[in-house]
């Protein structure tokens, strides 16, 4: 009978303790695989060479390649720790969308997010597993936490009343990952992007908003 996750995870945690270290240089390995030569190429047989351990040591850590991406993806990801930029509790931070658009300028700015990103794009077609993986794990608890911060800006009075929330992040993102991917005339300056990244959620906040709350010129 096939394993379940569960007695997977259970198997692979059974021994000695895992070695940080050796995590950190795996899924190092993995990443600069995946960007070199895509999901083909970044197999566990190139991944423990190039992080010079024995091949059963990534097999006792990860059950498949999407698996192990997938985390060292995540790991690589360069966001504001989530208590500091979700979190509504500290009264005098600024305004929860201004924190927002930092998460997105240090994730979007980060030269190997964006290696990575093309290369999950570029093989969610022939070989979605990972993008899907990646889409479940991460990018939908994700936008949770992102339509969580909107509404909060909304019951702020810093964003439409009736505003679609799904839609203003719909435009943001796509907006950030075309000028990321394919605007060769975008600046990688933080204090850049973040301007262009405000000033699309204005427009798009503009752009939803009914004819009867348009602000004066």
């Amino acid at each position: 009978m096939p394993e379940t996750p569960g007695q997977a995870s259970t198997r692979r945690s059974r021994g000695r303790p895992r070695d940080p270290e050796a995590d950190e240089t795996i899924m190092k390995a993995a990443l600069e695989l995946f960007v070199e030569r895509g999901l083909e190429g970044a197999n566990f047989e190139r991944i423990a060479k190039r992080a010079g351990v024995a091949k059963v040591t990534v097999y006792r850590r990860w059950s498949s390649k999407e698996e192990l991406l997938t985390q060292a993806i995540e790991h690589a990801r360069t966001l504001v720790p989530e208590e500091e930029v979700w979190s509504t509790a500290d009264l005098t931070a600024r305004p929860a969308d201004e924190r927002l658009i930092d998460s997105w300028v240090r994730t979007f700015g980060d030269a190997r997010f964006r290696a990575i990103l093309a290369q999950l794009i570029g093989s969610s077609l022939a070989q979605p597993s990972l993008l899907d993986t990646y889409r479940e794990q991460y990018i939908r608890p994700r936008r949770r936490l992102i339509h969580s911060t909107l509404e909060q800006a909304r019951r702020d009075g810093r964003l439409a009343a009736d505003a679609d929330i799904d839609t203003v992040i719909d435009m943001v993102v796509g907006a950030a990952m075309y000028r990321m991917l394919l605007d060769s005339n975008a600046s990688d300056d933080p204090d850049s992007t973040g301007r262009y990244l405000t000033a699309v959620l204005k427009q798009a906040d503009r752009l939803l908003r009914p004819p009867a709350e348009e602000e004066p010129a």
